[in-house]
């Protein structure tokens, strides 16, 4: 029997939270999708894994004999993917960057110029995820690095380097009565509807709606989104207001769309990242200095913000 090694990673996911909430903000799926990924595995294998309890999921005996052996075999498994992919990689010349929309922007093609100069002939991949991933790719090895936005879901078990740190503004529909002010005090957006990005983007998605930075008040959402083209229509239509990085204001600049200073929220903070495997790769180690030499704002682009 061959049993896809997706279905084992939700089912470790779902032993270790002990719950399905956490388990889907884990592993970025919605918690139905989770249940009937894990009811297929059941009716794969022909046993019960697990039970329902108050306190959450708990393992029948044929769940705990699986959750034994099942971490070890997928981390084999990973360790063979990533080998086999490195090879290829290698042979082909190619770095895989994975970046978040509106990471680094102006610093980007600098970090990349001095990268093919450092290594000349090695190819960069930019490969941009979706909001619905704020990994950038990472958490699942499908990039050797990435450009990205703290905090995210799963950064405690990657390696990351802050580049540098520039203020959240607010974006707004040009109609809206708050946009003939030059700064806007957060407390007077708390009211209205935000966009926002999926629920399993958890942390990212919090970070971006400052729902630690409201004092208790709760969070009314517009819409939710998962691509800057879809954010902005968004705003410009009027569903909601957002918070952005300020550099927001010149990269996706458009008709219909206002960007404000904001007071009262701290600012974003944008790093390079990767997993601890890229610690013994001189190409990743090449990428990550590249970004710390290179990625820092200029003096005319931080003065922008």
């Amino acid at each position: 029997m061959d049993v896809d090694t997706r279905l084992l990673r939700y089912f470790v996911a779902v032993a270790e939270e002990g719950t399905l909430t956490r388990a889907a903000e884990r592993l970025f799926v919605s918690q139905p999708a989770l249940t009937k990924q894990i009811r297929q595995l059941e009716t794969q294998l022909g046993v019960r894994l697990f039970t329902r309890s108050r306190s959450g999921m708990d393992l029948t005996e044929a769940g705990r004999a699986l959750g034994e052996r099942a971490p070890a075999l997928l981390a084999d498994w990973d360790r063979v993917l990533r080998e086999t992919r490195s090879t290829a990689r290698r042979a082909a010349r190619v770095l895989r960057v994975g970046f978040m929309a509106s990471a680094a922007n102006e610093a980007t093609p600098r970090i990349v110029a001095e990268f093919t100069r450092r290594r000349p002939g090695r190819q960069v991949d930019m490969k941009q995820a979706a909001w619905s991933n704020p990994s950038g790719g990472l958490a699942d090895g499908d990039v050797d690095v990435a450009l990205l936005r703290l905090p995210f879901p799963g950064q405690d078990a990657l390696r990351t380097a802050v580049l540098f740190t520039e203020p959240r503004w607010i974006a707004l529909p040009a109609g809206h009565p708050l946009a003939a002010y030059e700064v806007i005090p957060f407390r007077a957006v708390w009211d209205e509807p935000f966009v926002a990005a999926p629920s399993e983007s958890g942390r990212w998605r919090e970070y971006w709606l400052a729902t630690d930075e409201r004092d208790g008040h709760p969070v009314r959402i517009g819409a939710v989104t998962t691509r800057p083209d879809d954010w902005l229509s968004a705003i410009a239509n009027g569903y909601g207001v957002a918070l952005a990085p300020a550099s927001a204001a010149r990269f996706y600049a458009r008709p219909g769309i206002v960007y404000r200073p904001v007071e009262g929220v701290s600012p974003s903070q944008v790093c390079v990242a990767w997993a601890s495997s890229g610690d013994l790769d001189p190409v990743v180690q090449d990428f990550v200095r590249c970004c710390l030499d290179s990625g820092r704002p200029r003096p005319e682009e931080a003065a922008a913000t």
